[in-house]
C-alpha cells in the first residue's frame, strides 16, 4: 500500500529470524563446539529474558568483557534484543583503561568471560558495578548461563528503537584515552552492506574469526548468520591455527587486517594449506602494501576484496575483487570506490571541495554515519560539521572515481622542504624483496622537528642492511623520504584489532633517543 509506515526492525531480529529458518544448520563452532542455529537462537531468547529480570532495557549499557566465545555473541544479541547499549572492552587494554570505560559509560552490568574472572575482579575493585553476570562457572558473579538454562527460549518483541544506542565502540587507545564511538540501531547495518560484490548466490558461507569479535570481525559475524552461514571462532591470531582452520573447516570468507594477512603469507604452513574453498578474503583496517597484496593474489587466487570504512562513518568504499589486479599496483593501493548511498568529498583546510587528482581530507556523509562521541560534544563538534564526518584521513580520487587514502593527518609527518607521507614510503619499503612488513612514524628530535623512522621486519636470513634501503627510499622517492633512522625487529607490535602500534613504536624510540642524550 503507497504510503504505509514500514515497522522498524532490529538487525537482531533479521539474525533471529534467519537462525529460525535453519535450525538445524551449524551456526557456531569453537573448540571443538558445534552450535546450532536453533540452540544459538535459543540462548539469545533465554539471555534476554535474565537481563530483563536484572531490571535492564533500553538506554541502559551492558559491558562486555569477553573472548570469542559463542556465549558472548548470544548475550551481544540479547542485551540488543530488549535495547540495551552494548560496550564491548578490548581484552589488551591495561585495568586502569578499561576500568575508566567502565565508568564512562555508565556501565549496569558487566558480563564477563569465565576465562577473564581475574581481571574482572580487578576492574570491579577500581570502579564498582551494580551487577557481574559471568558466562559460565568462576569465583566472580553469577552464572549467566546457568540462570539462563531456567528461562523459556520462546521468541520475544525487540524493544529498541531506531534512535537508541546500539553500541560503544572505543577507539583502542592508541592515541591516547579511548573515544566512545556511538552508533544506533537505526544504523547498525552501515557495515554489513558493500559486502555483496564479495558475494553471490552460492552455499552458505563459513567464517573464520581469529581477531576480537569487538572490531571488524564481529560486524561480519553478524552478516554470516544473518544469511544462514557459519562462524567459526578461534580466540586470536596465530597463523598456523588460523591456516589449519582454514583447511580443516572448508573456510569460504576471511576478515584480516593486512599485517596479519602477511603473517599468513609468510608462514611455513601456506604453501601446503589447502585454501581453495576461500571465496573471500576481506581485508581493512588500516593500508595495505600494493607488493604483499600482488604476492597474496598469485598464492590465492582471485578472493582479496578490501572493505574501507570507520567506526565513525560506517562503510565508505570497496576494492571489488575484480579490481585486484596484481599488474596494476596503482590500483591495488586504492580503497575503490565509493560505497552506494554514501556521499564523499576530498577537502582543503577551509573545507573546499578538491578537483580529481588533488590531495586532501577525506569527507563523508551517509546513513551509517555515528550519532557522536560519547559525553564528548566538543570533539563531536570537531569531527561532524555541516552534516559531514571528517574522516582525519587524507586522500585522493583518479579520473575512474577510485578513492585513494593517502595517510593519517595525524601520520603525516613534517619535514624540511615539505610532507613525507609514511604509507608511501612503507610501500617503497615494502617492495623489497627482503623486507615483510615495515612501520614509519615520526619522532621529534633536541629541536622538536619530527624526523623521520622506519621499523622493518626483514626475511628470515636476510643480508639487508639500513645503508641499502635508504638508498633505495632515495632513488624511489627523493632525499626528503629518506628515514633519519631505519630499525630492524622480529616483530612488529600489533594493537588489539591488528594494527601496527605506532604509538608504542614512537614511544620506544623516543626513549632510544633521550638515552643518547
Amino acid at each position: 500500500m503507497s504510503g504505509e509506515i514500514q515497522e522498524f526492525r532490529t538487525y537482531v531480529e533479521d539474525t533471529l529470524d534467519a537462525l529460525g529458518q535453519w535450525p538445524e544448520r551449524e551456526a557456531l563452532v569453537h573448540e571443538g563446539r558445534r552450535i546450532s542455529a536453533g540452540e544459538l537462537r535459543g540462548l539469545v531468547y533465554r539471555m534476554a529474558r535474565v537481563l530483563l529480570d536484572q531490571g535492564l532495557g533500553r538506554g541502559r549499557t551492558v559491558t562486555l568483557l569477553s573472548g570469542n566465545l559463542p556465549e558472548a555473541i548470544a548475550v551481544r544479541y540479547a542485551a540488543n534484543l530488549i535495547g540495551c547499549t552494548v560496550n564491548h572492552l578490548y581484552n589488551k587494554l591495561s585495568v586502569e583503561v578499561q576500568a575508566a570505560i567502565v565508568r564512562d559509560v555508565e556501565t549496569a552490568v558487566l558480563i564477563v568471560d569465565p576465562r577473564l574472572a581475574q581481571r574482572a575482579m580487578d576492574l570491579v575493585a577500581l570502579v564498582p558495578v551494580r551487577t557481574v553476570l559471568v558466562l559460565g562457572e568462576a569465583k566472580v558473579g553469577a552464572d549467566l548461563v546457568e540462570l539462563a538454562a531456567e528461562q523459556s527460549a520462546e521468541p520475544m518483541a525487540a524493544l529498541a528503537r531506531p534512535e537508541d544506542i546500539v553500541s560503544i565502540r572505543h577507539t583502542g587507545g592508541t592515541t591516547g584515552h579511548p573515544k566512545g564511538i556511538c552508533s544506533t540501531f537505526g544504523q547498525a547495518a552501515a557495515f554489513r552492506g558493500g559486502l555483496e560484490e564479495a558475494e553471490g548466490a552460492r552455499e552458505p558461507e563459513r567464517q573464520l574469526v581469529c581477531t576480537t569479535l569487538a572490531h571488524a570481525a564481529g560486524h561480519l559475524a553478524d552478516h554470516t548468520l544473518a544469511e544462514g552461514g557459519a562462524v567459526v571462532l578461534l580466540e586470536d591470531f596465530d597463523a598456523a591455527e588460523v591456516l589449519a582452520a582454514i583447511e580443516h573447516e572448508r573456510i569460504t570468507r576471511l576478515f584480516v587486517l593486512p599485517p596479519l594477512l602477511y603473517q599468513l603469507l609468510d608462514h611455513p604452513d601456506a604453501a601446503r594449506t589447502d585454501t581453495t574453498a576461500l571465496r573471500a578474503l576481506i581485508y581493512g583496517g588500516c593500508q595495505a602494501s600494493p607488493a604483499r597484496l600482488a604476492d597474496a593474489l598469485r598464492r590465492l587466487g582471485p578472493v582479496l576484496f578490501q572493505f574501507y570504512g570507520q567506526n565513525e562513518a560506517g562503510g565508505i568504499s570497496t576494492l571489488a575483487t575484480a579490481d585486484h589486479d596484481p599488474e596494476r599496483p596503482d590500483r591495488l593501493r586504492s580503497a575503490g570506490k565509493v560505497l552506494p548511498g554514501v556521499e564523499v568529498e576530498v577537502r582543503d583546510p577551509d573545507g573546499h571541495a578538491l578537483p580529481v587528482g588533488e590531495l586532501g581530507e577525506i569527507c563523508v556523509r551517509s546513513g551509517g554515519v555515528m550519532q557522536g562521541y560519547w559525553k564528548q560534544p566538543e570533539l563531536t563538534a570537531e569531527v561532524l560539521r555541516g552534516g559531514w564526518l571528517h574522516t582525519g584521513d587524507l586522500g585522493r580520487f583518479d579520473e575512474d572515481g577510485y578513492l585513494t587514502v593517502v595517510d593519517r593527518l595525524k601520520d603525516m609527518i613534517i619535514v624540511m622542504g615539505g610532507h613525507v607521507y609514511t604509507t608511501e614510503l612503507e610501500d617503497v619499503l615494502n617492495t623489497h624483496p627482503q623486507v615483510l612488513q615495515s612501520a614509519v612514524f615520526g619522532v621529534p628530535d633536541a629541536d622538536r622537528m619530527e624526523q623521520v623512522h622506519a621499523v622493518v621486519l626483514a626475511a628470515p636470513g636476510s643480508t639487508l642492511d639500513e645503508r641499502e634501503l635508504r638508498e633505495m627510499v632515495r632513488q624511489e622517492r627523493g632525499a626528503m623520504y629518506e628515514p633519519a633512522r631505519i630499525t630492524f625487529t622480529d616483530a612488529l607490535p600489533l594493537t588489539d584489532a591488528g594494527k601496527p602500534d605506532k604509538k608504542l613504536l614512537r614511544s620506544q624510540a623516543e626513549d632510544a633517543a633521550d638515552r643518547l642524550i
